[in-house]
């Protein structure tokens, strides 16, 4: 389940230039503004905020010992059926959270019905799926391993069972969780994933440059900022991660299909309320790292960034973006590109 998708206005890109960014330096510069921020730094700042360096969560505190259970058991295949499959089969770290794949092959071959989403910043996400079924990263983990399309082991019994076999598993959890008398339970292997991800916060230099670095972003990559607000995409696109805190309609004018020629018309929201209203309504995708987590849309039925940003144009504002337009907000997306800290990948 992936990426791009709605909203009224959508995009803006990344430049590769983003890379690994120093968290600690980005933070004590936006502790450090003052008033030389320009006019278009101070609007962004209103719009944007600030991205926090981690996810917290009170009912699932982070601790070394809980992160690094989770990062095993992330890229640990004993958690499929077949011992073939990891989190990260389908939510690579190499890859900007994402396998780039239209839909991503299960544990028996079969494809999943949506695009698999970045797990990069999406602890921050106002809910988890592209339906929003699951409120958080902690009761998302879990949903994957029991799923007889993706992971698919066939109860948390046999998920617990199989990992009380393992005795770093065994060590490893007692640390993780000192104060449970049998800490190796389903609802701890979810807190455990979700705090690993939680870590997974991709500051670029785009939060250099709200932090007050205007020379942080080129010409162009500053123009695209501004189209990018000037032409609307901000209606849906806003906060820390330019998304991923709103529903919307994919397809506020006309039916997004018609734009995406997807082959099966996906009902969204509605799915999970059974209500008419919430027909094609979808969770508005972070465009964090969007230049990389391609193809988009809910269905990864649009190859390309450049068409992408034209079709929300088109069926989320209702306009035909010009080229110079299109080219201007995808350099301005290559801005958001950034990475995960230092040892949290493999």
């Amino acid at each position: 389940m992936k990426k791009l998708l709605i909203c009224g206005f959508i995009l803006a890109t990344i430049t590769s230039c983003g890379g690994k960014e120093d968290h600690k330096d980005i933070s004590e510069e936006a502790q450090s503004k003052s008033d030389g921020l320009t006019e278009l730094q101070q609007k962004a700042n209103v719009v944007f905020g600030t991205l926090p360096l981690v996810a917290e969560n009170p009912d699932n505190p982070l601790n070394d010992e809980k992160v690094a259970l989770g990062k095993k058991l992330y890229f640990d295949e004993i958690l499929s059926k077949d011992t073939t499959q990891s989190c990260n089969t389908c939510h690579s770290l190499d890859a900007f959270g994402v396998d780039n794949n239209a839909f991503s092959e299960g544990n028996d071959g079969e494809l999943g019905g949506r695009n698999s989403p970045t797990t990069f910043n999406a602890a921050l996400h106002f809910v988890q799926f592209w339906d929003g079924r699951e409120p958080d990263v902690e009761a998302q983990a879990g949903g994957p391993i029991l799923n007889p399309v993706e992971m698919a082991m066939p109860s948390e019994e046999a998920v617990i069972k199989r990992l009380s076999g393992v005795k770093e598993y065994v060590g490893m959890f007692l640390k993780a969780f000192p104060e449970d008398k049998n800490p190796i339970t389903y609802d701890n292997l979810k807190k455990a994933i979700g705090a690993f991800e939680r870590k997974l916060i991709t500051p670029s230099v785009f939060d250099k440059y709200l932090a007050g670095d205007e020379s942080a972003l080129s010409n162009s990559e500053i123009k695209g900022l501004e189209t990018f607000i000037d032409v609307g995409c901000i209606a849906c696109h806003t906060g820390n991660l330019l998304g991923g805190n709103m529903y919307q309609k994919f397809g506020v004018f006309g039916d997004y299909w018609d734009y995406t020629k997807s082959e099966k018309i996906d009902n969204g929201r509605s799915d999970v309320t059974n209500s008419d209203a919430d027909k094609y309504f979808f969770k508005v995708p972070s465009l964090r790292n969007i230049a990389e987590t391609y193809p988009y849309f809910h269905d990864g039925s649009v190859q390309g960034l450049k068409e992408a940003v034209s079709i929300m144009g088109k069926s989320q504002l209702n306009k035909v973006l010009t080229e110079k337009e299109i080219d201007d907000i995808v350099a301005f997306l290559k801005t958001l590109t950034g990475d995960v800290p230092d040892g949290l990948k493999e």
